[in-house]
């Protein structure tokens, strides 16, 4: 097969795990790959499986040059299918989806929808109305009732910023006193965050339910995991994870996207509560997430079925996986959780186990990890990078 019999597919935001994972899908398929980042220090761009490496502007900063500089790469190189990682990349291509429809497919659900499922508060509210359990919730309309409200609240609570990824701008407050003046500091980022109580550990963590839904919103592939460690150790990106079967918590997630009449991928995450043992709602991310690796490692090629999607419109579904498959990112993320667990020796799995496989790390394909370590390159000189690690 030469290259231009090949199918092609275009990666975006080459810079993050999740990329890399869908680099790899299609170029062990022998696929074109081409795979993209606003800089070249990009783990995904030094996979072997790269047909194609671009750099391209900001789709954040410098949107309009991105657009362009889209639609010249596609009249060129006639990709079947893009796809974005990052939720910003993601909208914005959607939002234009009409100048680009005629040389690709972009099979993902459209920014208003997106945005409305991102947004914590407004899930929480649907939740409440359906009767769904989630952990008590407070939302703040008025800066200046902060004080009556402090009084009513039971310590510790969560501030989290009604839509961002990961761990941004969330924060634990122990306290009465440092309440409204914490609440604050994340309002100055993040516009009037929801509050919520502090769901203690040791109920079995959070859990995730991976998703991909046809045009006609059945669900055509599932998966589930539960994350093993975190960092921030008291709660953030997942850093080891394993696949498990959880039917309760994926039929919830199943119907909540269902609803909304969802079309692609979707992540909905949940946490097991120690007080009761309820799975309780937390967020729908309406993109891919992070641990896409551990899903491919477990059976469920999400990437690859996607792609189905968007060409043949049609695939058998995919719900049978292996269960108890480990993944997880040891560099930098589970690193740091070693070094600021105070239990680190007592770990299990511990981290000097080398059998667990690694989002980045292989040895079929070992140049990302460089790209990972180049990476703190673009993060340390480059503004929009360095934003991204405050917030």
């Amino acid at each position: 097969m030469t290259c231009a019999d090949k199918k092609r597919v275009l990666i975006l935001d080459g810079m993050w795990n999740k990329s890399l994972a869908v680099v790899r899908s299609f170029g062990k398929r022998g696929f074109f790959v081409a795979a993209g980042e606003k800089t070249r220090f990009a783990t995904a761009l030094f996979s072997k499986y790269c047909s194609r490496r671009i750099v391209y502007p900001s789709p954040v900063e410098k949107s309009a040059g991105f657009l362009d500089w889209l639609e010249a790469e596609l009249k060129e190189y006639r990709y079947d299918v893009i796809f974005p990682t990052e939720l910003s990349t993601q909208n914005l291509l959607t939002e234009h989806s009409g100048r680009f429809a005629r040389y690709c497919k972009i099979p993902f659900a459209d920014t208003a929808l997106c945005m409305k499922l991102q947004d914590k508060a407004f899930l929480m509210e649907y939740a409440r109305q359906k009767k769904l359990d989630i952990p008590l919730t407070r939302i703040v309309h008025d800066l200046s009732g902060l004080d009556k409200l402090k009084n009513k609240l039971d310590f510790p609570v969560v501030i989290k910023p009604r839509a961002s990824s990961g761990s941004r701008g969330i924060v634990y407050v122990k306290n009465r006193k440092d309440f409204a003046e914490s609440y604050c500091k994340v309002h100055n980022t993040y516009p009037f965050p929801i509050i919520q109580e502090y769901i203690p550990k040791g109920g079995g963590g959070a859990i995730g339910v991976c998703l991909l839904l046809n045009n006609e919103s059945e669900v055509w592939a599932s998966f589930v995991y539960r994350r093993l460690r975190e960092y921030p150790v008291e709660g953030g990106p997942s850093t080891l994870r394993e696949s498990i079967k959880r039917d309760d918590v994926k039929n919830i997630a199943e119907s909540i996207l269902r609803d909304f009449r969802w079309t692609g991928v979707a992540h909905v995450e949940f946490i097991i509560d120690p007080r009761d043992g309820k799975p309780k709602l937390l967020e729908v991310n309406p993109r891919f997430w992070g641990s896409l690796q551990l899903a491919i490692e477990a059976g469920v090629d999400f990437p690859y079925l996607l792609y189905q999607l968007a060409v043949k419109g049609d695939v058998e579904p995919v719900h049978d996986y292996r269960t108890g498959v480990m993944c997880r990112f040891v560099v930098p993320g589970d690193l740091l959780h070693f070094l600021y667990n105070p239990d680190r020796f007592k770990m299990k799995p511990g981290f000097f186990n080398m059998t667990i496989k690694d989002d980045i790390f292989s040895l079929k394909d070992p140049l990302p990890l460089l790209g990972r370590v180049s990476s703190v390159f673009s993060f340390l000189s480059d503004r929009e990078m360095r934003g991204i690690i405050r917030r």
